[in-house]
């Protein structure tokens, strides 16, 4: 398996990226293709696909902050779901480096969701139940209540708050800047 990063949406692999990226969340949860091409140019953002046999098997997109890496969107294509690769990926990138990593996950209130939950939560994750929203995506929207779940520890009230003040504005800025 080797991970590739997308820098430009004229590179190689991004169209099939995007198509699942698209196929995977929820239209609340996406990044305008607009939005997309913006934060490519971020030095601390990767788009990192992920090729095994010389075929796309998934992504990884991630920002890479001072006391953090945040995984913004994590996918494996429908073909390889349920075979152990999204397990892979993710301990591949647990191991690259000690920093810890937060990601969002969407309530627990569908099975989908739970089991979401517990894919992570096997990769060592928490799931920390502390109110977190982010801001709406896209005009007309409102904002989504979602969860974060960390590794290696749970974190605290404050921690989450801390992230939010330091960092939505890196993650969340361009829709902010873009639809006022």
């Amino acid at each position: 398996m080797k991970l590739i990063r997308i820098k430009k949406i004229t590179d190689n692999y991004f169209n099939q990226a995007w198509e699942l990226y698209e196929a995977a969340f929820p239209f609340k949860e996406r990044k305008s293709l607009e939005n997309q091409i913006y934060v490519l140019e971020k030095d601390n953002y990767h788009f990192n696909i992920i090729i095994e046999k010389n075929q796309f098997i998934g992504f990884i997109l991630w920002w890479n902050f001072e006391s953090y890496r945040f995984i913004d969107h994590f996918a494996t294509t429908v073909k390889q779901r349920n075979k152990g690769k999204g397990k892979q990926i993710l301990n591949t990138f647990i191991n690259t480096n000690n920093k810890p990593i937060l990601l969002e996950v969407e309530l627990p209130i569908s099975n989908l969701n739970k089991r979401r939950i517990k894919f992570y939560e096997k990769a060592g994750f928490t799931l920390n139940n502390h109110y977190y929203e982010i801001p709406p995506l896209e005009k007309n929207q409102s904002p989504l209540q979602l969860l974060l779940m960390s590794h290696p520890n749970s974190i605290s009230k404050k921690e989450v708050d801390l992230f939010i003040a330091n960092y939505h504005t890196d993650i969340y800025k361009n829709y902010c800047n873009n639809h006022h």
